[in-house]
């Protein structure tokens, strides 16, 4: 029976009315204002019931209803209901649709099946009634939401007594909604890309996107359409082989998953450790570890199943696999290649081939390591070093000139010296020995090399002995005396000449610069 559409006060004048004034019924529609056919209706029910205007007076208005309207009796269908619980579940797998289950819920229940926009229609009824982000439906394997609880728990530290307060980063993945939670220290890029590299570990694979909110620290644009992400989340991505879809500003909804991932392990985790003081933080996340476990074994409430068990069925097995080696966390510094092909990096100078000389590059710095990139292709490599004012040279970043001048040591010098003669190897000896610093005395060997080149090993050998009678073994003295000849000369002639030299107290003779 409908619904009475008019009040119940009326329903009882329109009894009394037809039961004691012996009006017509046109009458009393007239009276109350109502069409002819409701007055019809109401003394139609009424007789049904068998409820008088006598009796009707003693009711209540909900009696009087129940009695002149009652409940319609369900029909007794012979229809099969499907699960929908596990309809729900199974449209989460890669490209299940609802048409698909229809036709196998079909041959299963036979005549008693629904037509299949009936079973859509009662599909799409029960799925409103779990919460919003429940109804959202992600393949497997699809997306993990990340994102940090508002939360944070406090670690004592045991030497000072001071507290630090840990943040909390959670993970989600879509379809099964499994949960990863880990603590860190702060919210920096390096802690968001460590904690994303520890979520990929823990499930044992990399879906095909990564969900995170739009902090400045992942975001170097923050943008609602066309975001662009920080360089270390860009190695991330190309590392993993993972496309990054940052959530729009402003919008939750986007990653409905792990707000509420957010709010369960708020409640499961850090709710049940707040009463227990934390010493490292590799204490605290030992404990996380522990009631992750409880968390992602708890029974669905509307949902067959749990967390692990969804994620065996549904994510696990389509997951990409882990690269065989986990991404190394890096910090990324623009740089510079001075004239001397080197870059600065914290007061160290690392070689870079010197044909980049002048170009700008991107260091890649990790705990051991120094990158130089070129248009995101690597240049050159070191190992990382921390004395300041010092330099790592690769001796094929240098020029060829650079390169031969650098491979000659003290050794090798005296050896080419002692091969052209002794007075040479004494000149080279001397530059080793005399100078302040040894690159002085390696650039004064190279141009005794130039002069050999230039003048022959015989007159350079002539040459250094003559340098060295006269006390005078540098490089400018050997040059000087092979430019003027003086190597052809007979060097006794230098004593002979000042030997026929008049005594006189101004000329002081060779044997005063032989003590001096």
């Amino acid at each position: 029976m409908p619904t009475p559409r008019v009040l119940m006060s009326k329903i009882r004048q329109a009894l009394q009315l037809l039961a004691d004034a012996s009006l017509s019924t046109r009458q009393v529609a007239a009276a109350l204002g109502i069409s002819k056919t409701t007055v019809s209706e109401i003394a139609m029910y009424a007789r049904d019931a068998g409820v008088g205007w006598p009796q009707a007076a003693t009711l209540s208005d909900d009696e009087l209803q129940a009695r002149l309207y009652p409940a319609p009796r369900p029909r007794s269908s012979t229809r099969r209901e499907p699960d929908y619980a596990v309809l729900h579940q199974e449209l989460k797998r890669p490209s299940v649709t609802l048409q698909l289950l229809w036709e196998e819920y079909s041959a299963g229940a036979g005549d008693a099946a629904y037509r299949y926009s009936a079973f859509c229609e009662k599909y799409r009824a029960w799925a409103k009634s779990l919460k919003r982000s429940m109804r959202q439906i992600h393949p497997g394997g699809e997306r993990l939401f990340v994102d940090y609880a508002g939360q944070t728990v406090p670690v004592v530290d045991a030497g000072t007594g001071e507290i630090r307060r840990a943040q909390v980063f959670v993970a989600v993945l879509g379809a099964s909604n499994y949960t990863y939670a880990c603590a860190t220290w702060q919210q920096t890029a390096a802690d968001w890309v460590g904690a994303i590299i520890a979520t990929l570990t823990f499930i044992g694979g990399v879906p095909k996107l990564l969900v995170p909110d739009q902090p400045r620290a992942l975001i170097a644009n923050p943008d609602a359409y066309e975001p662009v992400t920080a360089r270390l989340m860009q190695e991330l991505g190309e590392h993993y082989g993972v496309a990054v879809l940052p959530a729009r500003p402003g919008r939750p909804q986007d990653k409905a998953k792990v707000e509420v991932g957010v709010q369960v392990v708020e409640r499961w985790i850090l709710a049940r450790i707040r009463h227990r003081r934390f010493f490292s933080l590799v204490e605290l996340n030992r404990a996380i570890t522990q009631l992750l476990v409880d968390l992602n074994q708890r029974p669905f409430k509307k949902l067959p199943g749990c967390r692990a068990a969804a994620f065996t069925a549904l994510d696990a097995p389509v997951l990409k696999p882990l690269p065989a080696t986990p991404m190394v966390l890096a910090q990324f510094k623009p740089a510079r290649v001075n004239i001397d092909y080197h870059v600065a990096y914290e007061g160290h100078y690392y070689s870079v081939p010197h044909q980049h000389v002048g170009a700008a590059v991107e260091l890649r710095i990790t705990a051991g390591t120094l990158e130089v990139l070129l248009r995101r292709q690597r240049i050159a490599a070191h190992v990382l070093s921390h004395i300041v004012g010092g330099f790592t040279t690769v001796a094929e970043h240098m020029p060829a000139s650079h390169r031969a001048h650098r491979q000659w040591t003290p050794a090798k010098l005296i050896g080419w010296g002692e091969r052209i003669g002794a007075a040479t190897a004494g000149v080279v000896r001397w530059q080793m020995e005399h100078r302040t610093h040894p690159e002085q005395g390696y650039r004064a060997c190279l141009g005794l090399m130039r002069l050999a080149r230039e003048y022959g090993d015989e007159r350079l050998e002539a040459a250094c002995a003559r340098a060295q009678s006269i006390r005078a073994p540098h490089y400018r003295s050997v040059k000087s005396i092979l430019a003027n000849g003086l190597d052809r000369r007979d060097s006794s002639l230098l004593g002979g000449d000042t030997a026929s030299m008049p005594a006189h107290d101004n000329v002081r003779g060779p044997s005063y610069y032989g003590h001096h």
